[in-house]
């Protein structure tokens, strides 16, 4: 197996993009080969700065441009064919690589992988799903930014992707899966959230109905389905909190000796928190619905990201998640068209 790290994507690329892929490398034991996507010279520079690199299973593949954060999408991927991004996903396409994990531009990763790889059969529009942690676990938000408006069959099949990812990549047998909403009831919300809600209704998933916002992080709900453009905002919410936290703690902490004290004692708790609310530790989002396998890392993503993202793309392709996907939607067609 081998997974194309675009090493040229991101707020820290090209030195945190190749160390964390160093080290998933040294995680996954020979289970699969690192290919670093990118300006080769600079890679193998970066690479020689690490222990005993030789004995791990890397390669580098030559990317002479990459796509800025402040570039639009689309024009950068005609203007630059030879981008990063680019070549790891025409790789992914002639079969050369298995999967595509990035922590590029969300929208030129996006664009370069429904253009290059296409969407899985069945499937109406792919959208990106992304891990909001709890006190409990996870709870996977879908979608978060690549649809900024939906139909009522577009939420059908984000729930759709969502339950079989939960399932293979956190082994749920059964994901509780949600409507995001302003109400409870099934009459509250736009047009296109009550029409969504009745085929969610009557689908084979396991739907528990609508949340409200307040209900995200209460570890009741495995799924969460939502349109893009309000799944972003969650999402952001969401990411600001471990700092936030931090934050809010030292402040009341000040310099008070018996606070300082007393924080000296709750370190471990406090760092078993931070974890616990940290998106380093779930790697990427996956990008649902594209005739391959892409985790889009967040653009600040840190070498620990970057490693668990990896793992993340492994597990899907081990669990053969695409293919659970296509296999779903065939059986909701039949059942749609047998009524």
């Amino acid at each position: 197996m081998r997974i194309a790290v675009d090493a040229m994507g991101g707020d820290y690329a090209p030195e945190a993009v190749i160390h964390g892929g160093v080290e998933a490398a040294r995680a996954g034991k020979g289970e699969y080969e690192i290919v670093f996507v990118g300006d080769e010279p600079v890679i193998r520079n970066y690479l020689s700065r690490h222990f005993r690199i030789q004995e791990l299973k890397t390669s580098v593949i030559h990317a002479s441009q990459c796509v800025e954060m402040h570039e639009s999408p689309l024009a950068a991927l005609k203007a630059k064919p030879d981008a990063s991004i680019a070549v790891a996903m025409a790789l992914h396409k002639r079969g050369e690589v298995d999967a595509v994990v990035s922590a590029g531009h969300t929208g030129a990763v996006m664009a370069s992988g429904l253009f290059c790889l296409g969407r899985i059969s069945g499937v109406r529009r792919p959208a990106i799903g992304s891990l909001v942690p709890h006190g409990q676990g996870v709870t996977f938000l879908i979608d978060v930014g690549a649809n900024l408006e939906c139909k009522a069959v577009n939420l059908l099949q984000f729930g759709l992707m969502g339950d079989i990812y939960m399932k293979n990549v956190y082994h749920l047998q059964n994901p509780r899966v949600a409507l995001l909403n302003i109400g409870e009831e099934a009459t509250k919300g736009r047009s296109v959230m009550q029409e969504a809600h009745n085929l969610l209704v009557q689908s084979k998933l396991n739907f528990v109905g609508n949340i409200e916002g307040r209900d995200i992080m209460g570890g009741e709900i495995d799924v969460i389905v939502s349109d893009g453009f309000v799944g972003n905002v969650v999402l952001k919410f969401a990411e600001s909190f471990n700092g936030v936290y931090s934050k809010t703690l030292k402040r009341k902490i000040g310099k008070k000796v018996f606070s300082k004290v007393g924080a000296f004692l709750l370190k471990p708790t406090f760092n078993r928190l931070r974890r616990i609310y940290d998106y380093e530790e779930y790697g990427g989002a996956p990008l649902l619905g594209i005739n391959g396998t892409c985790v889009i890392c967040h653009g600040g993503s840190t070498p620990k990201a970057i490693k668990n993202a990896v793992s993340e793309a492994f597990t899907m392709i081990r669990q053969n998640v695409n293919q659970k996907i296509s296999d779903a939607l065939v059986v909701a067609s039949e059942e749609e068209h047998a009524e």
